[in-house]
């Protein structure tokens, strides 16, 4: 993890450079002893792809895939090649069902980093295995100084908020610059079936910039 990789983010996130001087370390000493995720290198993958300026959409999950081949940086995503794990299958059928587009064959989202779409999780390491293992770590003072940071931007902006863990970020989104904010639950299988489907969260966003004299966000993967 490299501070020189946050780009324009540095300036906004200035105030948070201690921190994560702390949090490297910790992540070292913990890669030392077991295996750690996304690899070493992609923790801030969502922010070295999307920079404040391009940002229209935030998309928030919890932490990283915990098993072997998944996490890369980006929430929600995995690699070419991996397996799509059941939430971003979920998102991938409301993607289907909202827009009528295909259903894509692969789980990398780098497309949608690339137009705009800040894919970022509230804890941004896990150990293998253990689901949530870094969440006392401090990420969040991180990650919520980013939400912070994207709120005080000039452009338009849609926060995608899936699940309570989500939806606890509402209170750092308050802006005189238009703000759209989606509230569903998670889409993983455990919850998808209690308000996600149905919810339109891709045609809703797309509808907001449009309204507020920006081009929509093309989806396809």
């Amino acid at each position: 993890m490299n501070w020189n990789d946050l780009g324009a983010w540095r300036n906004l996130l200035a105030d948070q450079k201690d921190l994560m001087s702390a949090l490297c370390e910790r992540l070292d000493l913990a890669r030392t002893a077991a295996e750690v995720y996304p690899p070493d290198g992609a923790e801030l993958t969502a922010l070295r792809l999307t920079q404040p300026e391009a940002v229209r959409a935030v998309i928030l999950g919890q932490d990283p895939y915990h098993e072997p081949g998944q996490a890369f940086g980006l929430s929600f995503a995995v690699r070419k090649g991996t397996p799509l794990p059941p939430s971003l299958r979920n998102i991938y059928t409301e993607l289907q069902s909202d827009l009528g587009m295909t259903q894509p064959k692969h789980g990398d989202l780098t497309a949608w980093a690339e137009r705009g779409v800040l894919l970022l999780n509230t804890v941004l390491t896990v150990e293998k295995g253990k689901a949530n293992s870094h969440a006392a770590w401090g990420w969040q003072t991180l990650t919520d100084a980013v939400i912070a940071a994207t709120n005080g931007l000039p452009q338009p902006i849609a926060f995608v908020l899936w699940g309570a863990q989500a939806q606890k970020k509402a209170a750092l989104i308050q802006s005189a610059a238009p703000r759209l904010i989606l509230s569903a639950p998670h889409p993983s299988p455990l919850s998808s079936y209690r308000g996600f489907f149905g919810s339109r969260p891709f045609s809703q966003i797309n509808r907001f910039l449009e309204e507020n004299g920006e081009r929509p966000i093309d989806w396809k993967i």
